[in-house]
């Protein structure tokens, strides 16, 4: 076909356009991600202001800012267990990384113990694995129980009379319980709360016998308000070295519950990996390092891959464990 010298001209014209306009749509994304953040982040933190979780989870949140450019603004957004703030994140937010949510076990475990508007591999894009918990019992200090052998000799004697508070039902202190519980042929009493702050009240206030929760207790510890009298990690706690762990006790168990933060399904790469880069260097900001270490929590980082491959194996682990225990959802 024939083209005149001025539809020549308009064809390369079109051409240029086109390609100009392809140049324009491929390099899009990356645009928007070079621009990424322009504004302030959400951070939602599904428990309760002054825990562990809070407390630790703001000052990564401070440090990582200073790399991104611009602050957080923090959620607190309580509720099911510590699964309500990253449901609802789920819901309604955009994948456009303005808005984060910490990720605690709970978003594991829920799901397999009941329906949940969520599922955790389908409607999270994992960004950053963090940190872990030292877990632990407490009582108040004028207790009878001085150890936990007398706990167990206590619960024999007065079947379902123990009571305990945690965080919540289908958390890792509660489903912890439950197995102790089961492996000496005894029964507790849970009452459920919605984090530290209340559990610490619940225990001082003696309206539970025990307290099972994360290092928020340990002000109080310190202080010789309450009494420790077991720990969930691997080795005995530098900070308490005369509290036995459950492994001592002769349970098989270690509990640390490793958490991070993640995004809505669908988040740009990119963005994902400024994300990764900031939290990552937050973990050795001296302030974040001072922080963990008043709640005698450590490091666990994992990259956002690493991170999304962990929390796979995490349900498979925990499918088991519940459907061992009958509490998963038929």
């Amino acid at each position: 076909m024939l083209i005149s010298r001025h539809g020549r001209r308009a064809a390369i014209a079109g051409l240029g356009a086109i390609a100009v306009l392809g140049v324009a749509f491929t390099g899009a994304t990356p645009a928007r991600a070079q621009d990424y953040p322009n504004k302030p982040i959400t951070l939602i933190i599904p428990w309760p202001a002054g825990g562990s979780s809070d407390v630790s989870m703001r000052a990564i949140a401070e440090a990582a800012s200073k790399r991104l450019g611009q602050p957080f603004v923090m959620d607190n957004k309580p509720g099911a267990a510590g699964s309500l703030g990253p449901a609802t994140m789920a819901a309604a937010a955009k994948p456009d990384g303005y808005t984060l949510s910490q990720m605690p076990i709970s978003v594991v475990r829920i799901p397999i113990i009941q329906k949940t508007t969520f599922e955790t591999m389908r409607d999270f894009t994992y960004v950053s694995r963090l940190t872990g918990y030292t877990f632990g019992v407490t009582t108040k200090a004028d207790s009878p129980f001085k150890t936990w052998a007398d706990v167990i000799k206590y619960a024999k004697e007065n079947p379902g009379k123990v009571t305990y508070g945690s965080p919540g039902t289908g958390t890792s202190l509660h489903i912890a319980m439950e197995m102790m519980a089961a492996r000496e042929g005894v029964k507790f009493t849970h009452v459920p709360f919605k984090g530290g702050a209340e559990t610490n009240a619940a225990v001082l206030g003696g309206h539970t016998m025990l307290q099972a929760d994360s290092t928020s207790w340990k002000p109080l510890v310190d202080g010789g308000q309450i009494r420790l009298l077991n720990i969930w990690t691997a080795e005995r706690s530098k900070v308490w070295p005369d509290v036995p762990t459950l492994k001592e006790l002769g349970y098989p168990f270690v509990f640390d519950s490793p958490f991070g933060v993640a995004g809505p399904k669908g988040m740009d790469a990119a963005i994902v990996k400024k994300l990764d880069a900031a939290f990552r260097e937050a973990l050795t900001d001296k302030d974040v390092i001072e922080t963990l270490a008043r709640y005698d929590m450590f490091p666990r980082y994992l990259g956002p891959e690493e991170y999304r491959k962990s929390v796979q194996e995490l349900v498979e682990v925990e499918t088991k464990a519940l459907t061992d225990l009958g509490m998963a959802k038929k």
